[in-house]
């Protein structure tokens, strides 16, 4: 485990540390690779959280989610303690069946989702993986596909 304390910071609504060069070239030689998003297991505290070390406007981050400041008794503006390694177990999110029949009735929107990088993929198989009703999955199944085509906002976002 790689330790740091690290000052807790804000982009946008999302805390945040720094993780130190040392570490940072560590996890890199651990994960094979230096492009986001880096994997890892935290700890803090007493407990353990599965995170991911992300480079967002030319920095390395950590987000801290309100579990783990908690855990901490942490927030914004002060320093945290955290142990950390690479994660090289696998994090997939599988397809919820009628966006996988929606791709295979339209390769369009399926090349164009294959086209987007890994995190808008992720934001659009999870969206409607978590949706409760089937009526709402087929509602946004129709919208993700319009949005991929260039014909809808979908999450929030206007075209891919």
């Amino acid at each position: 485990m790689l330790t740091f304390t690290g000052k807790i910071h804000i982009i946008g609504i999302n805390p945040y540390v720094l993780p130190p060069k040392s570490v940072l070239n560590e996890l890199f030689k651990q994960a094979h690779k230096t492009t986001s998003p880096i994997p890892v297991r935290i700890k803090i505290g007493n407990k353990n959280f599965l995170q991911n070390v992300v480079r967002y406007s030319g920095k390395w981050r950590l987000y801290l989610n309100t579990p783990m400041r908690k855990e901490a008794n942490r927030d914004v503006g002060d320093s945290i303690d955290i142990q950390l390694e690479f994660d090289p177990k696998e994090r997939t999110i599988p397809m919820h069946p009628k966006l996988e029949r929606a791709f295979r009735e339209n390769k369009k929107a399926f090349i164009i989702f294959e086209q987007l990088n890994a995190y808008k993929k992720k934001e659009i198989v999870r969206y409607i993986n978590f949706l409760k009703s089937d009526d709402a999955v087929d509602r946004n199944v129709t919208r993700a596909i319009q949005f991929l085509l260039g014909n809808a906002r979908f999450i929030g976002r206007d075209k891919p």
